[in-house]
């Protein structure tokens, strides 16, 4: 199963815990997926999902634009009170949600309004949309319960732009 085909279908089915690892795989069913997402999404569907994927995966990258790629994100995040939640992601359990307004929290007014004007969509549904994309993103890049090289990471990050040809 592909990233993003494990992502989707742990968004779709209401999945809370591991699925299958995603590093690595096709993206067979992309479009009926993300059709599929589209009235029944988190936080707007799949316009939404599909304007952040391509921030996301910049954040995650260790050679993007991101605070030290997947690693720096997780840390930022569990340095600002969300530990439990960072862990449940990564770890093989069931993943705890995060708020809008806790994620805005930590990550900052500046770096949620530089995200939403990336995306192209308002502050409140990059925050919004994040704190439904990363903890199913988070999970699927940390098969086993751990976290990957970085070049395991960025492998898998630029087989899903190239699969989402952005």
């Amino acid at each position: 199963m592909g990233l993003l085909d494990g992502l989707l279908g742990a968004m779709l089915g209401g999945q809370g815990g591991r699925t299958e690892p995603g590093l690595g795989g096709g993206l067979g069913g992309l479009g009926d997926v993300l059709a599929g997402l589209g009235g029944r999404g988190q936080q707007g569907g799949a316009s939404l999902i599909t304007a952040l994927l391509p921030v996301v995966i910049g954040m995650m990258q260790s050679r993007g634009a991101g605070a030290g790629g997947l690693g720096g994100l997780l840390q930022q995040l569990q340095t600002g009170g969300l530990g439990q939640q960072v862990d449940s992601w990564v770890g093989t359990g069931a993943n705890m949600p995060i708020s809008a307004d806790q994620l805005a929290s930590v990550l900052g007014q500046d770096r949620v309004s530089e995200i939403a004007a990336r995306a192209g969509v308002s502050e409140a549904q990059a925050s919004g949309g994040l704190a439904a994309l990363l903890p199913e993103l988070v999970n699927q890049l940390t098969p086993a319960g751990q976290m990957p090289q970085e070049n395991q990471v960025d492998d898998a990050l630029g087989d899903l732009q190239r699969s989402l040809g952005i």
